[in-house]
Protein backbone atom coordinates (compact mmCIF):
# COMPACT_ATOMS: atom_id res chain seq x y z
CA UNK A 1 0.00 0.00 0.00
CA UNK A 2 1.20 3.30 -0.97
CA UNK A 3 0.63 6.46 1.20
CA UNK A 4 -2.11 9.21 -0.14
CA UNK A 5 -0.98 12.75 -0.13
CA UNK A 6 -2.67 16.11 -1.16
CA UNK A 7 -1.92 19.63 -1.11
CA UNK A 8 -3.68 22.66 -1.38
CA UNK A 9 -2.65 25.85 -1.98
CA UNK A 10 -4.91 29.29 -2.22
CA UNK A 11 -3.18 32.81 -2.83
CA UNK A 12 0.24 31.29 -2.62
CA UNK A 13 0.31 29.72 0.29
CA UNK A 14 -0.32 26.24 1.69
CA UNK A 15 -4.12 26.07 3.47
CA UNK A 16 -3.56 23.99 6.03
CA UNK A 17 -5.43 25.20 9.01
CA UNK A 18 -8.50 24.13 6.33
CA UNK A 19 -7.79 20.44 5.71
CA UNK A 20 -9.13 19.71 9.10
CA UNK A 21 -12.56 21.41 7.68
CA UNK A 22 -12.42 20.12 4.29
CA UNK A 23 -14.92 16.74 3.85
CA UNK A 24 -13.69 15.98 0.11
CA UNK A 25 -11.97 17.09 -3.09
CA UNK A 26 -12.24 16.48 -6.53
CA UNK A 27 -10.25 17.19 -9.60
CA UNK A 28 -11.67 16.70 -12.97
CA UNK A 29 -9.50 16.08 -15.81
CA UNK A 30 -10.51 16.17 -19.18
CA UNK A 31 -8.85 15.46 -22.75
CA UNK A 32 -11.37 18.00 -24.58
CA UNK A 33 -12.47 20.25 -21.79
CA UNK A 34 -10.85 22.55 -19.18
CA UNK A 35 -10.02 20.67 -15.85
CA UNK A 36 -12.01 21.78 -12.42
CA UNK A 37 -12.08 21.26 -9.18
CA UNK A 38 -14.45 21.14 -6.57
CA UNK A 39 -13.87 21.51 -2.36
CA UNK A 40 -16.48 20.87 0.25
CA UNK A 41 -16.26 22.11 3.65
CA UNK A 42 -19.34 20.90 6.26
CA UNK A 43 -20.43 24.68 7.64
CA UNK A 44 -20.86 24.82 11.45
CA UNK A 45 -22.84 27.40 13.68
CA UNK A 46 -20.79 29.12 15.78
CA UNK A 47 -22.29 30.12 19.40
CA UNK A 48 -21.62 33.88 18.13
CA UNK A 49 -23.65 33.11 14.96
CA UNK A 50 -20.47 32.85 12.53
CA UNK A 51 -20.50 30.05 10.34
CA UNK A 52 -17.15 28.27 9.81
CA UNK A 53 -14.90 28.24 6.37
CA UNK A 54 -18.12 30.81 5.23
CA UNK A 55 -16.45 33.95 5.87
CA UNK A 56 -12.96 32.99 5.02
CA UNK A 57 -11.14 35.46 2.58
CA UNK A 58 -8.99 32.71 1.11
CA UNK A 59 -12.47 30.98 -0.36
CA UNK A 60 -13.43 34.25 -2.29
CA UNK A 61 -14.28 34.15 -6.05
CA UNK A 62 -11.01 34.44 -8.22
CA UNK A 63 -8.39 33.64 -5.86
CA UNK A 64 -5.59 31.14 -7.43
CA UNK A 65 -5.88 27.75 -6.89
CA UNK A 66 -3.28 25.01 -7.27
CA UNK A 67 -3.69 21.68 -6.28
CA UNK A 68 -1.52 18.77 -5.78
CA UNK A 69 -1.68 15.31 -4.92
CA UNK A 70 0.91 12.11 -4.56
CA UNK A 71 1.73 8.65 -3.13
CA UNK A 72 4.49 8.20 -0.62
CA UNK A 73 5.22 11.97 -0.61
CA UNK A 74 5.82 12.17 -4.38
CA UNK A 75 3.67 15.33 -4.87
CA UNK A 76 2.16 16.17 -8.61
CA UNK A 77 0.61 19.46 -9.72
CA UNK A 78 -3.38 18.17 -10.69
CA UNK A 79 -4.65 21.20 -11.67
CA UNK A 80 -3.69 25.07 -11.55
CA UNK A 81 -7.09 27.52 -11.96
CA UNK A 82 -8.86 30.20 -10.21
CA UNK A 83 -12.34 29.53 -7.85
CA UNK A 84 -15.48 30.70 -10.14
CA UNK A 85 -18.23 29.33 -7.88
CA UNK A 86 -18.84 29.67 -4.01
CA UNK A 87 -22.22 27.91 -3.26
CA UNK A 88 -23.43 27.63 0.15
CA UNK A 89 -26.26 25.48 1.30
CA UNK A 90 -27.96 25.48 4.37
CA UNK A 91 -30.28 22.75 5.61
CA UNK A 92 -32.80 22.40 8.03
CA UNK A 93 -30.48 19.61 9.88
CA UNK A 94 -27.93 21.83 10.80
CA UNK A 95 -24.86 18.69 10.14
CA UNK A 96 -26.60 19.04 6.30
CA UNK A 97 -25.20 22.42 5.58
CA UNK A 98 -22.20 22.64 3.48
CA UNK A 99 -19.87 25.07 1.36
CA UNK A 100 -18.74 24.53 -2.10
CA UNK A 101 -16.03 26.29 -3.50
CA UNK A 102 -15.75 25.14 -7.56
CA UNK A 103 -13.45 26.50 -10.01
CA UNK A 104 -11.72 25.52 -13.12
CA UNK A 105 -8.00 25.45 -14.90
CA UNK A 106 -6.37 28.72 -15.81
CA UNK A 107 -7.78 28.76 -19.46
CA UNK A 108 -10.72 30.46 -17.77
CA UNK A 109 -8.97 33.84 -17.94
CA UNK A 110 -8.80 32.99 -21.80
CA UNK A 111 -12.55 32.57 -22.42
CA UNK A 112 -14.25 36.34 -19.91
CA UNK A 113 -14.44 38.75 -23.24
CA UNK A 114 -16.00 38.30 -26.64
CA UNK A 115 -13.30 40.05 -29.19
CA UNK A 116 -13.59 41.34 -32.94
CA UNK A 117 -10.31 40.61 -33.90
CA UNK A 118 -8.76 40.16 -37.62
CA UNK A 119 -5.81 38.43 -37.62
CA UNK A 120 -3.58 39.30 -41.12
CA UNK A 121 -1.05 37.59 -42.84
CA UNK A 122 -0.12 35.13 -39.90
CA UNK A 123 -0.34 30.95 -39.30
CA UNK A 124 -2.58 29.63 -36.92
CA UNK A 125 0.44 28.23 -34.90
CA UNK A 126 1.77 32.10 -34.50
CA UNK A 127 -1.94 32.86 -33.47
CA UNK A 128 -1.63 31.05 -30.72
CA UNK A 129 1.70 32.16 -29.64
CA UNK A 130 0.42 35.02 -29.55
CA UNK A 131 -3.09 34.71 -27.90
CA UNK A 132 -1.11 32.61 -25.28
CA UNK A 133 1.60 34.96 -24.46
CA UNK A 134 -0.95 37.94 -23.64
CA UNK A 135 -1.71 36.10 -20.96
CA UNK A 136 2.27 34.97 -19.98
CA UNK A 137 1.63 31.23 -21.19
CA UNK A 138 4.88 29.42 -21.83
CA UNK A 139 3.60 26.99 -24.84
CA UNK A 140 4.41 24.13 -27.03
CA UNK A 141 3.01 24.81 -30.44
CA UNK A 142 3.09 23.07 -33.15
CA UNK A 143 3.92 24.59 -36.62
CA UNK A 144 0.83 25.00 -38.80
CA UNK A 145 2.26 25.85 -41.75
CA UNK A 146 -0.45 27.48 -43.37
CA UNK A 147 0.13 31.66 -43.78
CA UNK A 148 -2.94 33.64 -44.65
CA UNK A 149 -2.32 35.63 -46.52
CA UNK A 150 -4.81 39.30 -46.01
CA UNK A 151 -4.92 39.57 -50.36
CA UNK A 152 -7.11 35.91 -50.09
CA UNK A 153 -7.83 35.48 -46.45
CA UNK A 154 -7.79 37.09 -42.87
CA UNK A 155 -8.52 35.44 -39.68
CA UNK A 156 -11.42 36.99 -38.03
CA UNK A 157 -12.10 36.45 -34.58
CA UNK A 158 -15.69 37.00 -32.80
CA UNK A 159 -15.48 35.02 -29.95
CA UNK A 160 -12.97 34.78 -26.69
CA UNK A 161 -10.20 33.96 -27.06
CA UNK A 162 -10.14 30.00 -25.83
CA UNK A 163 -13.12 29.61 -27.70
CA UNK A 164 -11.03 30.93 -30.82
CA UNK A 165 -7.87 28.89 -30.17
CA UNK A 166 -10.24 25.86 -29.86
CA UNK A 167 -11.58 26.61 -33.45
CA UNK A 168 -8.25 27.30 -34.75
CA UNK A 169 -7.03 23.72 -33.50
CA UNK A 170 -10.11 21.67 -34.80
CA UNK A 171 -9.41 22.69 -37.84
CA UNK A 172 -5.74 21.79 -38.03
CA UNK A 173 -6.79 18.38 -36.24
CA UNK A 174 -5.23 19.56 -32.93
CA UNK A 175 -5.33 20.01 -29.41
CA UNK A 176 -5.63 23.01 -27.27
CA UNK A 177 -5.59 23.48 -23.74
CA UNK A 178 -3.88 24.52 -20.38
CA UNK A 179 -2.24 22.39 -18.31
CA UNK A 180 -0.04 24.21 -15.14
CA UNK A 181 1.38 27.53 -16.70
CA UNK A 182 1.96 25.97 -20.22
CA UNK A 183 -0.77 26.48 -23.19
CA UNK A 184 -0.89 23.52 -25.62
CA UNK A 185 -1.50 23.91 -29.51
CA UNK A 186 -0.36 20.64 -31.32
CA UNK A 187 -1.50 17.19 -32.30
CA UNK A 188 -4.01 15.40 -30.74
CA UNK A 189 -2.26 12.76 -28.94
CA UNK A 190 1.89 12.70 -28.35
CA UNK A 191 3.13 9.67 -28.50
CA UNK A 192 3.73 8.43 -24.58
CA UNK A 193 4.55 4.98 -22.91
CA UNK A 194 1.70 3.58 -21.55
CA UNK A 195 1.33 5.21 -17.52
CA UNK A 196 0.26 2.14 -15.86
CA UNK A 197 -0.71 -1.57 -16.19
CA UNK A 198 -4.48 -1.94 -14.47
CA UNK A 199 -5.48 -5.38 -13.76
CA UNK A 200 -8.91 -6.41 -13.57
CA UNK A 201 -9.57 -9.94 -11.99
CA UNK A 202 -6.26 -10.96 -12.07
CA UNK A 203 -5.08 -12.50 -8.71
CA UNK A 204 -3.25 -10.87 -6.45
CA UNK A 205 -1.82 -7.95 -9.12
CA UNK A 206 -5.47 -6.68 -9.18
CA UNK A 207 -5.41 -2.98 -9.02
CA UNK A 208 -8.63 -2.12 -10.60
CA UNK A 209 -12.19 -2.23 -8.46
CA UNK A 210 -14.67 -1.54 -10.96
CA UNK A 211 -14.98 -1.58 -14.93
CA UNK A 212 -17.39 -1.40 -17.55
CA UNK A 213 -16.52 -1.36 -21.39
CA UNK A 214 -18.77 -0.42 -24.52
CA UNK A 215 -18.15 -1.18 -27.96
CA UNK A 216 -20.33 0.89 -30.38
CA UNK A 217 -20.54 0.03 -34.20
CA UNK A 218 -22.17 3.09 -35.19
CA UNK A 219 -19.47 5.24 -34.43
CA UNK A 220 -16.87 5.03 -37.09
CA UNK A 221 -17.57 6.54 -40.67
CA UNK A 222 -15.72 8.21 -43.44
CA UNK A 223 -15.30 12.10 -43.75
CA UNK A 224 -15.81 14.34 -47.02
CA UNK A 225 -15.72 18.19 -47.22
CA UNK A 226 -16.44 19.98 -50.01
CA UNK A 227 -15.53 24.00 -50.18
CA UNK A 228 -15.75 26.35 -53.16
CA UNK A 229 -12.33 28.06 -53.41
CA UNK A 230 -12.80 31.85 -53.60
CA UNK A 231 -10.35 33.16 -56.50
CA UNK A 232 -11.13 29.98 -58.84
CA UNK A 233 -14.64 29.12 -57.83
CA UNK A 234 -13.05 25.69 -58.30
CA UNK A 235 -14.82 23.18 -55.97
CA UNK A 236 -12.33 21.76 -53.23
CA UNK A 237 -12.54 17.99 -51.95
CA UNK A 238 -11.22 16.45 -48.78
CA UNK A 239 -11.94 12.69 -48.17
CA UNK A 240 -10.22 11.07 -44.99
CA UNK A 241 -10.66 7.27 -45.15
CA UNK A 242 -7.94 6.08 -42.99
CA UNK A 243 -5.97 7.19 -40.03
CA UNK A 244 -2.31 8.10 -39.25
CA UNK A 245 -2.95 7.32 -35.93
CA UNK A 246 -1.59 4.18 -33.95
CA UNK A 247 -4.26 1.54 -33.60
CA UNK A 248 -4.55 -0.20 -29.81
CA UNK A 249 -5.88 -2.99 -31.18
CA UNK A 250 -5.31 -5.85 -33.88
CA UNK A 251 -9.23 -5.49 -35.17
CA UNK A 252 -10.27 -1.95 -36.24
CA UNK A 253 -13.74 -0.74 -37.11
CA UNK A 254 -14.60 -2.84 -39.78
CA UNK A 255 -18.38 -3.10 -40.93
CA UNK A 256 -19.70 -6.49 -40.97
CA UNK A 257 -20.12 -8.35 -44.78
CA UNK A 258 -23.21 -6.47 -46.45
CA UNK A 259 -22.75 -3.21 -44.38
CA UNK A 260 -21.14 0.29 -45.82
CA UNK A 261 -19.19 1.89 -43.57
CA UNK A 262 -20.64 5.05 -42.35
CA UNK A 263 -20.25 8.60 -43.97
CA UNK A 264 -19.83 12.01 -42.39
CA UNK A 265 -20.32 14.70 -44.70
CA UNK A 266 -18.69 18.11 -43.04
CA UNK A 267 -21.13 21.47 -43.61
CA UNK A 268 -21.27 24.84 -42.52
CA UNK A 269 -17.30 24.68 -41.27
CA UNK A 270 -14.51 27.64 -42.09
CA UNK A 271 -11.38 26.51 -44.09
CA UNK A 272 -9.05 28.53 -46.28
CA UNK A 273 -7.98 25.30 -48.25
CA UNK A 274 -7.01 21.96 -49.26
CA UNK A 275 -4.79 21.80 -45.62
CA UNK A 276 -7.17 23.20 -43.87
CA UNK A 277 -10.11 21.19 -45.08
CA UNK A 278 -7.92 17.57 -44.68
CA UNK A 279 -6.85 18.96 -41.02
CA UNK A 280 -10.50 19.56 -39.91
CA UNK A 281 -11.19 15.96 -41.85
CA UNK A 282 -8.62 13.94 -39.97
CA UNK A 283 -9.81 15.25 -36.38
CA UNK A 284 -13.25 13.95 -37.54
CA UNK A 285 -12.49 10.46 -38.59
CA UNK A 286 -10.13 9.93 -35.94
CA UNK A 287 -12.53 10.88 -32.77
CA UNK A 288 -15.02 8.72 -34.56
CA UNK A 289 -12.76 6.10 -34.64
CA UNK A 290 -12.68 5.49 -30.64
CA UNK A 291 -15.08 2.96 -30.84
CA UNK A 292 -14.44 0.96 -27.74
CA UNK A 293 -14.76 2.96 -24.41
CA UNK A 294 -14.45 2.15 -20.68
CA UNK A 295 -15.23 3.38 -17.19
CA UNK A 296 -13.49 2.15 -14.24
CA UNK A 297 -12.00 2.79 -10.68
CA UNK A 298 -9.07 2.31 -8.86
CA UNK A 299 -7.82 3.13 -5.26
CA UNK A 300 -4.68 5.34 -5.77
CA UNK A 301 -2.98 3.57 -2.44
CA UNK A 302 -3.28 -0.16 -4.03
CA UNK A 303 -2.43 1.39 -8.05
CA UNK A 304 0.30 3.58 -6.92
CA UNK A 305 0.18 6.18 -9.80
CA UNK A 306 -1.63 9.31 -10.25
CA UNK A 307 -3.43 9.07 -13.58
CA UNK A 308 -3.48 11.80 -16.68
CA UNK A 309 -5.97 12.18 -19.61
CA UNK A 310 -4.36 12.27 -23.19
CA UNK A 311 -1.73 8.85 -21.98
CA UNK A 312 -2.37 5.76 -22.64
CA UNK A 313 -2.87 2.29 -20.26
CA UNK A 314 -2.44 -1.25 -20.95
CA UNK A 315 -5.33 -3.04 -19.62
CA UNK A 316 -5.28 -6.83 -18.63
CA UNK A 317 -7.35 -9.56 -17.57
CA UNK A 318 -10.64 -8.76 -19.25
CA UNK A 319 -9.93 -11.40 -22.22
CA UNK A 320 -8.52 -11.67 -25.69
CA UNK A 321 -10.78 -9.34 -27.00
CA UNK A 322 -10.38 -5.90 -24.94
CA UNK A 323 -7.36 -6.44 -22.80
CA UNK A 324 -4.88 -4.06 -24.29
CA UNK A 325 -3.70 -0.68 -24.43
CA UNK A 326 -6.26 2.08 -24.32
CA UNK A 327 -6.00 5.86 -23.94
CA UNK A 328 -6.87 7.70 -20.73
CA UNK A 329 -9.68 10.26 -21.78
CA UNK A 330 -10.82 11.48 -18.10
CA UNK A 331 -10.32 11.03 -14.75
CA UNK A 332 -11.46 12.32 -11.55
CA UNK A 333 -9.28 12.47 -8.43
CA UNK A 334 -11.87 12.26 -5.68
CA UNK A 335 -9.97 12.70 -1.80
CA UNK A 336 -12.28 11.58 1.03
CA UNK A 337 -12.53 10.06 3.98
CA UNK A 338 -12.81 7.04 2.59
CA UNK A 339 -9.27 7.60 0.61
CA UNK A 340 -7.58 8.55 -2.96
CA UNK A 341 -10.28 7.12 -5.70
CA UNK A 342 -9.48 7.62 -8.77
CA UNK A 343 -12.48 7.47 -11.70
CA UNK A 344 -11.02 6.90 -15.01
CA UNK A 345 -12.56 6.74 -18.28
CA UNK A 346 -10.59 5.06 -21.63
CA UNK A 347 -11.24 5.00 -25.09
CA UNK A 348 -9.71 2.55 -28.27
CA UNK A 349 -9.60 2.38 -32.07
CA UNK A 350 -9.16 -1.91 -32.11
CA UNK A 351 -9.86 -5.00 -30.50
CA UNK A 352 -7.71 -7.90 -29.78
CA UNK A 353 -3.96 -7.41 -28.56
CA UNK A 354 -1.51 -6.45 -31.24
CA UNK A 355 1.01 -8.44 -29.66
CA UNK A 356 3.31 -5.80 -28.48
CA UNK A 357 1.27 -5.09 -25.49
CA UNK A 358 3.28 -5.71 -21.73
CA UNK A 359 1.32 -7.08 -20.04
CA UNK A 360 4.04 -8.70 -16.95
CA UNK A 361 4.35 -7.48 -13.75
CA UNK A 362 6.55 -4.08 -15.28
CA UNK A 363 3.98 -1.76 -15.84
CA UNK A 364 3.35 -2.68 -19.70
CA UNK A 365 5.67 0.36 -20.11
CA UNK A 366 6.40 0.01 -24.33
CA UNK A 367 8.05 3.52 -25.59
CA UNK A 368 6.85 5.62 -28.09
CA UNK A 369 3.67 3.49 -28.24
CA UNK A 370 1.15 6.46 -28.78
Amino acid sequence: MFTETISIEIDGEEISDLYFDLSSVEVELDDELPGMFRLRFPLLLSQDGSWTALDDERLRAWKPVVIYAGLDGDLERLISGHITHVKPAFDPDPTRCVLDVWGLDRSVVMDREDKLVGWANKKDSDIAADVFGAYGFSTNIQDTEVVHDEAVSTVIQRETDWQFLNRLAKRNGFDCYVEGSMGYFGERHPRHAPQALLAVHFGEETNVEKLTLEVNALTPANVQMYLIERQTKLVLTATVESSEAPQLGAVGAVPGQGIEQGLVVLGQTTATGPAEMSGLSRAVFDEQQWFVTGRGEVAANVLGIVLRPRRPVTLKGIGETFSGVYLVSHVTHAFSGDGYIQRFEVKRNGLMPTGTEGFGGGGGLLEGLL
